[in-house]
Parts: structure tokens; sequence; C-alpha cells
């Protein structure tokens, strides 16, 4: 199983979005800082959203599509906007 999902920095409130077959795993590095694009000094990323696939290449087009194509993660954005900016 593939997930694509959507990560939020606890500090300044970006979001990331990638994909994984093991989310325990990656969300651990991020949080260990082994990820160049999500390297931050402070703070901690949290699980915001996630998609779940049985395939690594439906996930990884999922991935491309939010990650590249405007429309698309502005869409997700705006669906998932409330539980991202919670306290």
């Amino acid at each position: 199983m593939y997930a694509v999902y959507v990560i939020q920095h606890s500090r300044d409130r970006s979001l990331y979005v990638d994909y994984t077959n093991n989310l325990k795993t990656r969300l651990s590095q991020h949080n260990a800082r082994e990820n160049i694009s999500t390297n931050r000094t402070e703070g901690t990323w949290k699980y915001v959203y996630v998609e779940l696939y049985r395939s690594e290449k439906d996930a990884r087009t999922r991935e491309k599509k939010l990650k590249h194509h405007g429309t698309a993660k502005h869409k997700l954005f705006e669906r998932i906007r409330d539980s991202c900016f919670e306290s």
C-alpha cells in the first residue's frame, strides 16, 4: 500500500506533499531532518491529509499532480484548509 500525504510544520505552518509506502518511518525521517525539502531548525511535522493507493505508480502520479499542477494542489488545500490551520 502506498500513501500520498500532506504534512504541516508546527512552527511556520508550511505544507509539504510527498508519497511513501511507510507513513510512520517517513514522518520520523521528516522530523529527524533527514529530508532536504523539510529540513527545519525547530518544530515538528504532522500529517494533515493522507490518500492510500494500491500501486506505487498511482501514488507517484497523484503526488506529481499535487506538486506540479496548481489547480489540483489548490483544490486539495481548500478541502483540508480548516484542519490544517487549527491550533
